[in-house]
């Protein structure tokens, strides 16, 4: 059985459009497009901003391509995002993708825990590697309870409540 590490694994990102949200009031924001929902980052050096402008300083700055964050609000080509600390900033849409990324368990992030990744979307399926929380990996799919997610080539079925990424519900199709 392999061992993911959050230090080894890189997003390789594939799915741009395939998400139906499970809400039944879903809010539509200037770009037609769903609020709130999840995106990716494109770059490895993303600023975020106060406001949604170059004009205001930058509050954080990621580094790490493929890191999932949640679109909040809308404004011109700027996007309100939150990542899965909580943290909230203004990112332009040119460094954001639609692919879909998730992040496993990061609230169990330091714990000294790993989770199952299973062979199929099933509590009694084999394990195919033990995943390490703060892990990201690319959504192939969701539907609704198990996501399977590729984690640099090696795939597998996890719990969907263990990914922050996917909303509860949600059903995403490659």
């Amino acid at each position: 059985m392999a061992l993911l590490c959050a230090g080894f694994v890189s997003a390789t990102v594939t799915n741009p459009h395939g998400a139906a949200s499970a809400v039944a009031n879903v809010t539509l924001g200037p770009s037609g497009l769903p609020l709130p929902r999840f995106v990716s980052l494109k770059s490895a050096r993303v600023n975020a901003r106060i406001g949604p402008s170059f004009n205001y300083p930058v509050e954080w700055l990621y580094l790490k391509a493929g890191l999932p964050v949640e679109i909040l609000q809308e404004f011109d080509t700027w996007r309100k995002i939150r990542d899965s600390d909580g943290s909230e900033g203004w990112i332009n849409q040119s460094l954001l993708s639609g692919r879909r990324t998730g992040i496993i368990a990061p609230w169990q992030k330091g714990k000294d825990s790993k989770l199952p990744l299973f062979s199929e979307p099933q509590d009694k399926a084999s394990n195919v590697a033990l995943v390490e929380p703060g892990v990201i990996g690319t959504i192939r799919s969701c539907n609704g309870k198990w996501c399977e997610i590729d984690f640099s080539g090696r795939s597998g079925w996890i719990e969907q409540n263990l990914v922050w990424g996917a909303y509860p519900g949600e059903t995403i199709k490659d």
